[in-house]
């Protein structure tokens, strides 16, 4: 991308004469994940509440909930895989079941990475990103008591905090095998991409307030083991996720994720 008028390039900022301070490159984006995902179900008023304008809370879904921990690898076009000190990241998330014009969704209200690149990503798209830190039992080939492999009675771990509070805390034992992961993933993600404005007189009315819907390219789910989990979302200072911490847990799952991000749809512009 080119600044025609001083000659700056840059998909992202900071432009520059040859462009290559831009902290992303730009599309196609692709991604590589191991992932732990615990099922539960919230308080349905407070994860309505959380609800952008024209979504709502799926009355079949009784406040279901996603806390998703996600361990990264991250390309470009241009063999950003082998730098990983820039695009190795990890993150953790919450997805709500939701409606939107009679089509089930998930939304995203919180989401936490440990990564700068993948914060301005995120924040491109419209996930509400915010730095953390976040951890996660990981699979290792060699046998050892510390490999966690994907077989029946490995148990997995994963936290995420934020600002030196801790948010969650998760773990699973894997039970069996998932044939079909869509039995369980099966919803579009939708989230606000929503920035401000600092101008005096204009801070009320935010320069950008759309409801996007996440398009993911070629995904791939594999290697899907679920079984029993725990989850706790404490209350603690300056955060208010928990107001939908787990009335019950479901299962866990651990899995191997992929996809490309090329594009973005915009299902309502709130500036409009």
């Amino acid at each position: 991308m080119k600044n025609t008028s001083k000659g700056l390039k840059g998909y992202a900022v900071p432009l520059t004469p040859e462009g290559k301070s831009s902290i992303d490159p730009p599309p196609p984006w692709h991604y590589s994940s191991d992932c732990m995902a615990v099922e539960y179900w919230a308080d349905p008023a407070a994860v309505a509440a959380l609800l952008p304008p024209g979504t709502d809370a799926d009355p079949e879904a009784d406040g279901r909930c996603f806390f998703w921990f996600l361990d990264w690898q991250f390309t470009g076009e241009n063999d950003e895989l082998t730098d990983p000190a820039r695009y190795q990241y990890r993150e953790a998330f919450v997805l709500t079941d939701a409606i939107y014009k009679g089509m089930k969704v998930t939304y995203c209200p919180y989401i936490f990475v440990d990564n700068d690149a993948a914060f301005a990503r995120g924040w491109i798209q419209g996930f509400p990103k915010r730095l953390g830190s976040i951890f996660q039992t990981r699979s290792f080939a060699a046998p050892s008591p510390a490999a966690a492999p994907l077989a029946p009675g490995s148990r997995f771990g994963a936290s995420v905090a934020s600002h030196g509070e801790r948010i969650a805390t998760a773990r699973i034992q894997l039970e069996e095998p998932i044939t079909d992961p869509t039995s369980v993933f099966n919803r579009p993600t939708t989230i606000r991409r929503y920035f401000p404005q600092l101008v005096a007189g204009k801070q009320h009315v935010p320069a950008v307030d759309e409801l996007t819907l996440s398009i993911t390219d070629n995904p791939a789910i594999v290697n899907v083991w679920a079984g029993p989990a725990e989850l706790n979302i404490p209350e603690v200072a300056g955060e208010d996720i928990h107001l939908i911490a787990p009335r019950r847990v479901g299962r866990g799952y651990r899995l191997s994720m992929s996809y490309s991000v090329t594009d973005l749809r915009i299902l309502k512009d709130y500036r409009a």
